[in-house]
């Protein structure tokens, strides 16, 4: 990336959504605008698992005013992602497409721990480095990240279903509170934190930091009230809830260092708090600057660890389903072959240095690898198998799209090639992923074999719209009269998707 480039990063959070731009200079970034707004999306998630119309409204209109912030900014320099919220809404897609006319740019939604990731890949970045392990945690308005990590990566992460906005709508909702109602919410966020403490404690950390609004809040509470120095302690929060329970209510709330836009969310980040802080036993914690968008934009600039990542992500999950790693390593290799054969004619070459670049090639390749996963369940019907897996897995490097379109060609690289099998994908990319899916199928009939001494033969393909021609050095089909019935049967399986087939 060039010295002087403005990127920006923007987190569609439960609460609030923030907006960072950025310089990028030595490889170093350099903030040059911040914006925030309090939206309160979860406070809008319905009974029915849908977002109210006024939640939306306030959603867009926040989001044209970034727009209009970052109006003149190429596309490829911004990258937006959506959280806990937008991942439980049943039309969290409606709300999307909606919001990126608003913005101008793609929205993205990432899985829980993709998010879990990128928080702390955020503060560790922002932070003075330690020997050790970190813990941080990060209470959104939906969820709560718990990351353990050492350095800069991360090795344990959780995103919790309890959030400053969820518990104020569950157990608050009048903005009453009293000592049974903060009791009962306490133990609720407890109940939910139980599965994972016993691991994190054994675990252990030097440094415990919080990340985010709630953090904030607290900490500047406790520090203007003269029940903190700046930082979170356990006695501290003891002195806020007692402040809390004196006020019983919202309305009659008022703290030094509490702003007004964190007022009606602060009870519920105090319980959320309170429960990390019992279940994992932490009596004091640091607050960091670094949250999930400074996390966005490190994470692009260090393109390198990003594909490690997904690397690491991808060997995990072939040693989880006991896959043949030097088979997929084959069909990886002969699709990445014709893919290059194609790319061009086909619009599925990679624009490396955009942000919301489509990434064709790394899609295909993940795909390949992982393209059997689904035999670890049972050879009947694997494909539907691995798109299963594929599709609810946590693979962090991969954002909830990437992984619907990677279990989509997963689901369709045999047998019949149904179209329908890619209608959660973005319409924009839905007919170069059925091109991908064509490719991954082709390099799998070619390899049915799985002789590890078999050579992949010389072969060229070229496309022309939707027209494809697959040519074999001379005698080779004649040579194997198994694969020319293969490529038969598959010339009448893509055509189910008006794709013509030939070979010589």
């Amino acid at each position: 990336m060039q010295d002087d480039t403005l990127v920006a990063a923007v987190d569609l959070g439960s609460n609030s959504f923030h907006m960072l731009i950025a310089r990028v200079h030595g490889g170093q970034i350099q903030i040059i605008d911040r914006m925030k707004e309090m939206v309160r999306l979860a406070g809008g998630l319905q009974p029915d698992g849908k977002l109210a119309e006024e939640a939306m409204e306030r959603g867009i209109a926040c989001l044209t005013r970034f727009g209009q912030r970052l109006a003149g900014m190429p596309r490829g320099s911004v990258r937006i992602v959506g959280t806990n919220t937008l991942r439980a809404a049943k039309n969290g897609m409606h709300f999307i497409k909606r919001g990126e006319k608003a913005i101008g740019h793609p929205i993205e939604i990432i899985a829980g721990r993709e998010e879990a990731r990128l928080v702390f890949l955020g503060v560790a970045q922002s932070e003075v480095p330690i020997e050790g392990t970190r813990l941080v945690v990060d209470i959104g308005g939906g969820s709560t990240e718990l990351i353990l990590g050492r350095d800069i990566s991360p090795f344990k992460m959780e995103s919790v279903p309890i959030g400053c906005v969820a518990l104020m709508r569950d157990f608050f909702a009048d903005g009453v509170f009293n000592a049974d109602r903060l009791e009962h919410a306490k133990i609720r966020a407890e109940l939910e934190l139980s599965p994972y403490k016993a691991a994190y404690l054994k675990s252990g950390w030097v440094q415990a930091q919080g990340s985010s609004g709630t953090a904030r809040s607290l900490a500047n509470v406790a520090k203007a009230n003269g029940w903190g120095d700046g930082t979170i302690t356990a006695a501290g929060l003891q002195r806020i809830l007692a402040a809390v329970l004196a006020a019983g209510s919202v309305e009659k709330l008022k703290l030094q260092g509490l702003s007004d836009d964190r007022k009606p969310v602060f009870v519920g980040g105090l319980i959320a708090m309170q429960a990390v802080f019992d279940a994992l036993k932490i009596d004091h914690m640091l607050v960091s600057d670094g949250a999930l968008r400074e996390g966005l934009v490190y994470d692009w600039l260090d393109r390198s660890d990003h594909d490690d990542i997904r690397l690491a992500t991808v060997q995990r999950l072939q040693r989880l389903f006991t896959v043949d790693i030097r088979h997929a390593a084959r069909i990886a290799k002969t699709s990445t072959a014709l893919l290059a054969q194609v790319a061009d004619d086909w619009s599925l070459a990679c624009q490396p240095d955009a942000i919301d670049a489509p990434r064709y090639a790394d899609w295909l390749e993940i795909a390949a690898r992982l393209h059997e996963i689904g035999l670890a369940v049972s050879h009947s019907g694997f494909h539907h198998h691995g798109a299963y897996i594929l599709n609810y897995a946590d693979m962090p490097g991969l954002t909830r799209a990437a992984q619907t379109i990677i279990a989509s060609l997963v689901h369709t690289h045999r047998r019949k090639f149904k179209p329908q099998r890619f209608e959660l994908i973005d319409e924009r990319l839905r007919g170069q992923i059925i091109k991908l899916a064509v490719i991954l199928r082709l390099a799998v009939l070619l390899h049915r074999d799985r002789s590890p001494q078999a050579k992949t033969p010389k072969l060229s393909l070229k496309a022309q719209g939707n027209t494809l021609h697959l040519s074999f050095s001379k005698g080779w089909l004649n040579a194997r009269p198994l694969t020319v019935v293969d490529l038969e049967l598959e010339r009448d399986y893509l055509s189910m998707a008006s794709i013509d087939l030939s070979f010589s």
